[in-house]
């Protein structure tokens, strides 16, 4: 497991695997859940409730929620969607009209039985418990919500009366009486009922989880009184006054307690998090500790894990033999952190004997397969940590995932299942600690087995390079528990594009080529399967010089700010005839530019030409086949020039997704007899070629100016210096100029305007326009993020103006005003040096990097520097 490289453990990776495959092949017993909508009636509920408690206008805020934001990643991972809320809505709106019964089989795999509370608001629009049946392995039981009978009972009794002339304080009297008898009896007969194998109590909504200790029924008859004499003025539908409340609560304990079943059926008590109804400080599961008390033969379920009084459960279940934590609806309700936290709290002081875990899955299938994905992370991150550390033995372990999934619930519920795994082939999502075989393995699921596996990787030149092993070489090191680790010579730092090796570095030492198995995409050819990696020392530890290993580090210092970001890239390319060396008209370089009827900016004549038009075509389907999935395609400016737009990823998803699909358009061009290239300047009189980045922080506060604007502060501050990254090549500086659309000469930002080197599109979502193909993605973005994190950390002024015009045409007094007073580096030696003299981007980015970065780079330049304008375009068309 890719995990625990380097890490002491007293635990052993096939422990660790085996702790792993529980969690996520131990069938749950859903102990608390609710009905999914009619299909039909799913239109009127928001679906964006799916992670949050809010109601109202409250409710379109948590767009900019954690708990919001991770579902959108993981819904768009399932559903192989672009990474936004839009293409998420509108992919399950599509699983809707094709084939809703797929998609909720899909969403609810992995559950044995659900145990359904269908006293919701709104149930005439849920489907009937049984209905659930189709879809899980066991079938369903009943929860009965005792405040819903209660109160169906006093509104029958009311219209009953209320068409009655002047009912007399004696009829109301016995109203109140009926009222008892007939709640004793719906009890009684659910006690009774199979189907029925609990109860389940939301006066914490209603009056507080301060329940008295006695009924005061005196109270209890006057409230029922008001009710009834005032029953059509009231318009009741709810149970509001405590002492009734109380009263409800206090009879169904008691006929639980007193039912001559030796079985008794666990009384829930919704705890904790709830939506604006709720008394939040009455919410708190320690007042009902005298209740718990009175009853102790009475099995009682704290539901929601109290959140946030997650350690008032847990101590209220540890020390009173009748009491159950349950931690369920902070799953998908709660962040990441909070719900590893919640997790761990619980288990602070709570015997596993005593916990069990439910979805709260209501209205939408959606809710029960994140509640699923996220609780098996959770689990896996804390677990696997508690064993790794010695904490917890790996047996015990095993023995606690089953028990909470499934055990507990089984006992308590008296449901007689029996436990059966999982089948191992079954579609469950893969967390954190996934090994690399199960990733493989889940990747291949559907797929012929291929001929090679491709380990890649970019280097300092931005040269795509590789490593291929047969895959039966690379199955069989897997089955037999070998690293999948390849050794590279240290000097693959030192390497220019021909493998000339750099003055001062040796071929010497060795490094360990990392696979990383949850890049894994299929092609760019048929029959290959392709990952990339990152370098390692044979510890285990990072390289300080990998551009991949950088780009992470990048991410994990944003997160230890709070900040996560998505990166989506516009692949602008041009697409060239291929020609034999001998072709009469050739150049040495073998291509030729396509003959063209007037080609212009997103033309649509282009597309008629049937040779072109089939390529453009094959090279969308075959990426959406490997589930990249292209966002727009248009023609650019120059003949023959094109531009791919990719869909906003994680940072490190992105590049590794930027070049492979870069991979799979050379092969496909290849293959149908042209040259894609990426070359900034492939024809000197024509618009260049660039690579723009869209950049977007998608942590909650990354709407906040006083967030986003210090982010890209710290990158204008640094953008000199990080231009060695993004115009790495004399190539690059060939494009760079003013007015034509290319981001210009200056260092500034500008509101939608595409003459600046920063354009802000809206809020944190921003274009880089210095960028090209040349650059290397991961150490570009790399210094990118690193830039503008510490640019938040900082908290940076944004000492720019927003320019309005193409930055060449402003006056001294205008870029004065503007604040705008340097210009991007004009050579890669000018560059290279305003890189060396950043001393805090140098910093940020490591000082070994920069020196070998520089120095990689200024041998190249010699290189280069020793060919015609027009040999060097010709040697850089062949390899970019």
């Amino acid at each position: 497991m890719t995990s625990w490289v380097g890490t002491r453990s007293s635990a052993t990776l096939s422990q660790i695997d085996s702790v792993v495959r529980a969690i996520r092949r131990t069938p749950i017993i859903d102990h608390h859940a609710h009905p999914l909508l009619k299909l039909e009636s799913q239109g009127k509920i928001p679906l964006i409730s799916i992670t949050t408690e809010a109601g109202g206008d409250a409710i379109h805020a948590a767009t900019t929620s954690l708990p919001h934001l991770r579902a959108v990643r993981q819904l768009a991972k399932v559903l192989k969607c672009g990474y936004t809320w839009e293409s998420v809505v509108a992919a399950i709106e599509q699983k809707r009209l094709n084939s809703p019964e797929d998609w909720t089989a899909q969403c609810l795999s992995g559950i044995e039985s659900i145990l359904l509370d269908d006293g919701l608001d709104g149930e005439d629009e849920g489907e009937e418990y049984t209905w659930h049946d189709d879809y899980i392995r066991s079938g369903c039981k009943r929860i009965v919500r005792i405040e819903k009978v209660a109160a169906d009972i006093i509104s029958k009794i009311g219209m009953e009366l209320d068409n009655s002339s002047h009912p007399t304080d004696d009829v109301i009297d016995e109203a109140f009486n009926q009222w008892i008898q007939q709640f004793d009896a719906h009890i009684l007969a659910a006690l009774e009922d199979p189907e029925v194998v609990g109860f389940k109590s939301v006066v914490c909504y209603r009056t507080g989880l301060d329940v008295a200790k006695a009924v005061d029924e005196d109270a209890a008859t006057s409230a029922f009184n008001e009710i009834i004499t005032n029953f059509a003025l009231l318009d009741f539908r709810r149970l509001q006054e405590k002492s009734l409340n109380d009263l409800v609560v206090h009879r169904t304990a008691m006929l639980i307690r007193d039912s001559s079943s030796r079985e008794k059926k666990p009384l829930q008590f919704h705890t904790g998090l709830g939506d604006n109804d709720i008394s939040l400080a009455k919410s708190s599961p320690s007042h009902l500790q005298d209740f718990i008390r009175a009853f102790p033969m009475v099995p009682i379920v704290l539901l929601h894990a109290g959140y946030p009084f997650t350690r008032e459960v847990g101590y209220l279940a540890s020390v009173y033999e009748n009491v159950y934590a349950d931690i369920g609806e902070v799953f998908p309700c709660v962040s990441q952190d909070g719900q590893e936290r919640i997790l761990r709290q619980i288990l602070e002081i709570c015997p596993w004997s005593k916990i069990l875990w439910s979805t709260d899955g209501h209205w939408f299938p959606e809710t029960y397969l994140l509640a699923i994905l996220q609780m098996r992370e959770a689990f896996e991150t804390v677990l696997c940590d508690y064993v790794r550390k010695g904490h917890l033995g790996w047996r015990a372990a095993l023995e606690l995932v089953q028990t909470l999934l499934f055990k507990n619930a089984n006992k308590l519920y008296h449901l007689g299942l029996e436990l059966i795994e999982l089948e191992e082939e079954s579609d469950i999502e893969l967390g954190p600690h996934a090994s690399d075989m199960e990733l493989l393995q889940a990747f291949l699921k559907d797929e012929s087995p291929p001929d090679f596996v491709r380990i890649c990787w970019n280097d300092f030149t931005a040269s795509s390079r590789m490593r291929m092993v047969p895959f039966r070489k690379f199955l069989s090191l897997l089955n037999d528990g070998q690293s999948t680790d390849i050794g590279i010579t240290k000097a693959v730092f030192g390497l220019i594009q021909n493998d000339w090796l750099m003055p001062g570095v040796s071929a010497t030492g060795e490094y360990r080529l990392h696979p990383d198995f949850s890049s894994l995409k299929k092609g760019p050819i048929e029959g290959h399967i392709s990952m990339y990696a990152e370098f390692r020392e044979k510890s285990g530890a990072r390289v300080a010089l990998c551009p991949r290993s950088l780009l992470q580090r990048a991410v994990e210092f944003g997160g230890e700010n709070k900040l996560t970001f998505l990166l989506g890239f516009e692949i602008e390319f041009m697409l060239l005839e291929r020609f034999e060396r001998n072709h009469v008209g050739a150049s040495s370089a073998r291509y030729g530019t396509l003959t063209t009827d007037g080609h212009a900016w997103s033309v649509s004549r282009y597309f008629a030409d049937p040779k072109i038009s089939k390529l453009l075509r094959d090279i969308v389907t075959e990426l959406e086949d490997m589930g990249i999935f292209v966002e727009q395609l248009h023609a650019e400016s120059a003949t023959g020039q094109f531009e791919l737009i990719l869909p906003p990823l994680p940072p490190v998803e992105a590049v590794d997704t930027l070049l492979h699909t870069r991979d799979v358009m050379s092969a496909l061009a290849t293959a149908a007899g042209f040259k894609i290239t990426l070359h900034p300047k492939p024809l000197a009189n024509a618009i260049g070629t660039a690579a723009h980045t869209h950049m977007s922080i998608s942590s909650p506060n990354g709407s906040k100016p006083e967030v986003y604007e210090s982010f890209y502060a710290g990158i204008l501050k640094h953008l000199r210096g990080i231009t060695a990254f993004t115009y790495s090549n004399p190539a690059s500086f060939e494009r760079l100029a003013d007015g034509v659309w290319a981001g210009g000469r200056w260092v500034t930002w500008g509101t939608q305007n595409r003459e600046t080197a920063l354009r802000k599109i809206e809020d944190s979502h921003w274009e880089l326009k210095s960028m090209d193909g040349m650059a290397n993605p991961y150490f570009a973005m790399g210094a990118v993020l690193l830039a503008g994190t510490h640019g938040v950390k900082n908290k940076e002024k944004m000492t720019w103006g927003d320019c309005e015009i193409d930055p060449a045409k402003l006056t001294g007094n205008d870029r004065k005003e503007l604040g705008v007073k340097e210009m991007l580096p004009a050579s890669v030696e000018e560059a290279l040096k305003a890189l060396k003299d950043d001393e805090e981007l140098v910093g940020y980015l490591g000082e070994e990097l920069v020196e070998r970065y520089v120095a990689l780079k200024g041998f190249e330049m010699d290189f280069l520097g020793e060919m015609t304008e027009d040999e060097r375009r010709g040697w850089l068309l062949e390899r970019y």
